[in-house]
């Protein structure tokens, strides 16, 4: 596997959960579980990339390297673009983007996902599993995505995407759809020219930016986990959960 770097964007503001990277689960703010998928990963380098002072405060109290960034980004793609420029990394670098919400995804996986650019047709990698339930299918806040027949991205959605045209074809198209998990693996190169781009409509229509770099005719290439990460945190439910299943993850991780 080629190496790689993994960057954690992490913002203060949640609309949703206030505060969130610094929110405590169990005896430790979500920042830091984080941060520590990351180092036992096999990542050459773990940065956290932020805009706000109490961020940097936290990650420099369990020795976490940060690196301050612009306020003005739009988007933790953005800020894992900056923080490459400003730490000079060349063109070929492979840069995973592990989000700071994603306290219970294991480091076997982001192993996994950056290994995927090994693939020299990939542009960008990243992971999704199968659909669990109907529920899951029409919810529009798990995202989904379908694959070509060698494991490439043809389209992202919050849609229930393939669409069946009838009830007996339900299952089918279910079937045909994947969980997206929210981790991606790029070469630098790739990162600065989707940053550089404009947002697409299909990206500003979905609010996913995984569509832009489809819109440029990019390859995404998808992979299954090699084993289910748990869910991310975005609600208050969300962060509870977390707290539950933390324990339960430790042990397996242990195992």
């Amino acid at each position: 596997m080629t190496g790689f770097v993994v960057v954690i964007p992490s913002r203060y503001a949640s609309e949703r959960l206030p505060g969130k990277p610094l929110r405590l689960i169990g005896d430790k703010p979500m920042l830091q579980h984080v941060y520590e998928r990351g180092i036992e990963s096999a990542a050459a380098d773990v940065v956290i990339a932020t805009d706000d002072e109490r961020i940097v405060a936290a990650a420099e109290s369990f020795s976490a390297k940060c690196c301050m960034t612009s306020a003005a980004h739009r988007s933790g793609t953005d800020r894992l673009a900056e923080v490459a420029r400003l730490s000079g990394w060349p063109d070929e670098q492979f840069i995973v983007n592990l989000q700071g919400d994603e306290p219970l995804l294991p480091s076997r996986l982001i192993n996994q996902c950056a290994a995927l650019l090994d693939d020299e047709r990939a542009d960008v990698a990243t992971l999704a599993s199968p659909i669990q339930s109907q529920q899951d299918f029409d919810n529009p806040n798990i995202v989904k995505t379908v694959v070509d027949d060698n494991g490439f991205a043809l389209y992202f959605s919050r849609a229930a995407i393939p669409y069946a045209r009838s009830a007996v074809n339900n299952e089918l198209a279910r079937n045909s759809a994947l969980h997206h998990h929210g981790i991606y693996a790029y070469r630098n190169s790739v990162l600065q020219a989707i940053v550089s781009a404009p947002q697409s409509a299909l990206e500003i229509a979905e609010q996913l930016e995984q569509l832009r770099a489809l819109s440029l005719g990019l390859k995404i290439k998808v992979g299954m986990p090699s084993v289910r990460p748990g869910p991310g945190v975005d609600t208050e439910e969300d962060l509870a959960a977390a707290g539950r299943l933390i324990g339960k993850f430790k042990t397996q991780k242990e195992a």
